[in-house]
């Protein structure tokens, strides 16, 4: 039988076979994401645009608190309220303006499939920051699970969440509350019940302020100095606020700070001098401001990152609901009954306290949780 001629090997066949073997790889395409391109766009003129407008919204709160203050003893004297509503809606009306400058969440886009607007929002940022896009394609992340409404009537969540309405609805209410019996006060002086309502004896029987008695006087400027050192008591407890939270726990802090404005609230009914109420109301701005701070870290703290803005933005709502019942109980059940006023100020006070207290979470010292 004869042999199998078998072709000499050599480096170019050696080459070939190389060659035909190997098979062309496709060449993968960069990609980035929305975050990638925010660390690489940077800090810029965008950011501080964004920080001067939006940051305005909400500068302190207190200093909007001062300046209405402020101008109310100019304008009220002079040229009346009305004239203070106008001037003090000047600056809503410029701020709705500018809002047309902030474009919409990239990643809010993305996560609704808009990769285009996304695209453009960054775009835009880099172009404002003198900075570069980075290579590539924009892509999705993977989709998580978001948050519902009935998540937070889950059997885990349900009483956690029940208990937090609860802390929101009452602080929100004391706030205003606060706000509005400050005023009730100095302008009725009913502090020592040197005038009431049965006092008030009305003069000219034909006259039209007969008909229509007013009970109320304009502010002195007494009056406006001690609104303005009970505004500034909202940031009077931040530090020891910020121990208590961090060392207290969250709950603990709460219940303790709510307590106190229960305290404070009855207190308003004893008769004591015009430092003696100033101190009151500027220890009531403190605590409530204290109350809310620590409402707000517990929330965005005890709810997964799927869950926290939906917890947050619930919470929120019910805070409105307590701010709009404020007015009637601060000046309609105030008028007939300043003691019944104050005490169900302290009531709802007492059973956020309670609520805070018996929360089945501590997050001090929790991680945040990113899943459910």
């Amino acid at each position: 039988m004869a042999a199998r001629q078998t072709e000499p090997v050599t480096v170019i066949s050696l080459r070939k076979l190389s060659v035909a073997a190997a098979e062309p790889q496709p060449r993968e395409s960069k990609t980035f994401t929305v975050e990638d391109a925010v660390e690489t766009i940077g800090f810029g003129r965008f950011h501080i645009a964004l920080f001067l407008i939006m940051g305005s919204t909400g500068v302190f709160w207190l200093a909007g608190s001062l300046l209405i203050i402020g101008l109310a003893s100019v304008l009220i004297p002079t040229l009346g309220w009305r004239w203070l509503i106008r001037v003090a809606s000047i600056p809503g009306i410029i701020l709705i303006m500018a809002f047309k400058f902030i474009p919409e969440s990239a990643r809010f886009n993305v996560s609704t499939g808009n990769t285009q607007a996304a695209l453009a929002t960054l775009e835009r940022i880099a172009r404002m920051n003198r900075s570069v896009m980075p290579e590539g394609k924009l892509v999705e992340p993977v989709l998580e699970n978001r948050g519902r409404f009935a998540d937070l009537l889950d059997a885990k969540y349900l009483r956690t969440t029940l208990q937090i309405w609860v802390i929101w609805l009452g602080i929100s209410f004391a706030y205003y509350g606060v706000i509005l019996a400050s005023a009730e006060l100095l302008e009725r002086d009913l502090v020592c019940g040197s005038k009431s309502d049965s006092e008030v004896v009305v003069t000219g029987g034909d006259s039209e302020e007969s008909q229509h008695p007013c009970h109320c006087h304009m502010f002195a400027p007494s009056d406006y100095q001690t609104m303005i050192i009970s505004t500034v008591g909202e940031i009077a407890l931040n530090p020891l606020n910020i121990l208590g939270i961090n060392f207290l726990g969250r709950r603990l802090s709460l219940s303790i700070t709510m307590g106190c404005t229960a305290l404070f609230f009855l207190l308003l009914n004893i008769c004591t001098s015009s430092a003696g109420l100033i101190g009151f109301l500027f220890m009531l701005r403190a605590l409530v401001a204290a109350n809310f701070n620590t409402i707000y870290i517990y929330t965005a703290e005890v709810y997964p990152t799927t869950m926290r803005a939906l917890g947050m933005g619930t919470s929120g709502s019910l805070c409105r609901i307590g701010a709009m019942v404020a007015p009637f109980i601060s000046q309609v059940l105030m008028s007939a009954s300043f003691l019944g006023a104050l005490c169900l100020f302290s009531s709802v006070c007492v059973l956020c306290a309670v609520s805070a207290f018996t929360l089945p979470i501590e997050t001090k010292g929790r991680a945040l949780q990113q899943i459910k």
